[in-house]
């Protein structure tokens, strides 16, 4: 790693890798914060970077990974890595990305869902080199004066000229008082750590804005401001959210993230490699060109990209053997050898079975796999959820999960 930046060489590098991927929706403020980071790394000192992450769920996922490898990219430059937690934000909820508010969440709520984040960070990012704090430990601190003084530094009318509170006000749809203090407890976060960069989505851009302007309130050089794009989904449409159930959660098996990978639209490939793929920037540009002109084939990048991200978070061997698993039960139809054993003494209604897999919750949840076509016995689709097995066979749920039904005598 090296912080060296005396010749042009090396920090032009940086500028242009630390740069890809990011997206301003404004071209004045993109050419305004490459030259403030080229400033700031022509100083020639380790840059202070954070990026802040809202335990609202107990598990991150690959949209997650978009900040997370540019940090981890800053990390090999040799600077200064922040993972923040944002253990109060949380509780107050960012609805930067809604059209209506977001619910709060209890303490309690949050302190579970954070305890997964700090381990699962170290899957990119690199653990001896980074530093884990919670926004917990200084905002609770705030008094009711402190927060005054931050509000005093803002308008009502800078809130609601931002598009989404500015639709919900229009509309007459209600707008917490206490959603306006996110923005403020977000940006305080930047004085606290004296960050010089901080990382984040496109939608969080008012946010980081809020920070710059309170380092200046503070003395400090406002951070630079690098955002990326939200990214979408495994079903190409919506962003990637586990609640919307199109995400590849980075801490999923192996198996799962192949498959999942595999199963995106070759648009949705395009849009991922950028961001997830991890390659150099000229790979990532030569695979893109060669899509585009049709010089590869969308199915054979679709490998190479799910072995990439299978590798980056179970490594190469894990890597192989899910590819080995997907071709050999989605392209030469082989049922696996290695499955669960279900046993039967008698007849046995298919949701009682479907209860017994991991991964199916509720009764609810198996009679709507089995409405909806995603249930197999013996190769054969079972569309009727009050039939009962009454053999032994192979049970394939979805495609990846499979289970081995035994009848004892």
């Amino acid at each position: 790693m090296t912080t060296n930046t005396g010749g042009d060489t090396d920090l032009e590098r940086q500028v242009r890798e630390l740069m890809y991927g990011t997206e301003f929706g404004d071209d004045g403020l993109r050419r305004a914060m490459e030259a403030e980071l080229r400033e700031k790394l022509r100083e020639g000192r380790p840059l202070r970077v954070y990026c802040g992450f809202d335990p609202t769920a107990p598990d991150l996922h690959l949209g997650h990974t978009l900040s997370l490898r540019k940090l981890r990219r800053f990390q090999e430059f040799g600077h200064h890595v922040i993972f923040l937690i944002g253990t109060f934000t949380a509780e107050v909820g960012d609805a930067s990305d809604k059209l209506s508010g977001r619910p709060r969440r209890s303490p309690e709520e949050v302190a579970a869902a954070a305890t997964t984040y700090t381990e699962q960070c170290f899957r990119v990012l690199d653990r001896d080199s980074t530093e884990v704090v919670c926004n917990g430990d200084w905002l609770r601190e705030k008094t009711l004066s402190d927060v005054i003084a931050l509000a005093s530094q803002f308008t009502v009318q800078q809130f609601l000229a931002r598009d989404n509170y500015r639709k919900r006000f229009d509309a007459g749809n209600p707008i917490g008082l206490h959603e306006f203090f996110y923005a403020l407890l977000q940006g305080y976060d930047a004085v606290h750590l004296r960050a010089d960069v901080q990382l984040g989505a496109t939608e969080q851009l008012f946010n980081i804005q809020a920070g710059r302007k309170l380092q200046q309130v503070y003395g400090q050089k406002p951070c630079v401001c690098l955002t990326s794009p939200v990214l979408v989904g495994t079903d190409g449409h919506a962003r990637m959210a586990k609640s919307a159930g199109n995400y590849i959660g980075i801490s999923e098996p192996a198996e799962d993230q192949f498959g999942k990978t595999m199963s995106i639209s070759d648009e949705t490939l395009s849009a991922w490699i950028p961001y997830v793929s991890g390659w150099p920037l000229d790979e990532i540009e030569r695979t893109l060109r060669g899509l585009e002109q049709g010089v590869l084939h969308p199915m054979e990048e679709k490998k190479r990209l799910a072995r990439a991200i299978v590798t980056q978070f179970h490594g190469e061997d894990a890597a192989r053997a899910a590819q080995a698993a997907f071709e050999a039960l989605h392209q030469r139809r082989e049922v696996p050898t290695d499955m669960p054993e279900l046993e039967i003494g008698a007849p046995t209604p298919i949701l009682e079975l479907l209860l017994r897999l991991d991964g199916v919750a509720s009764k609810g949840e198996a009679r709507r796999l089995v409405l909806g076509r995603g249930v197999r016995f013996e190769g054969e689709t079972i569309e009727d959820p009050t039939v009962c097995v009454d053999r032994g066979g192979v049970l394939q749920v979805g495609k990846r999960r499979f289970a081995r039904v035994q009848r004892s005598e």
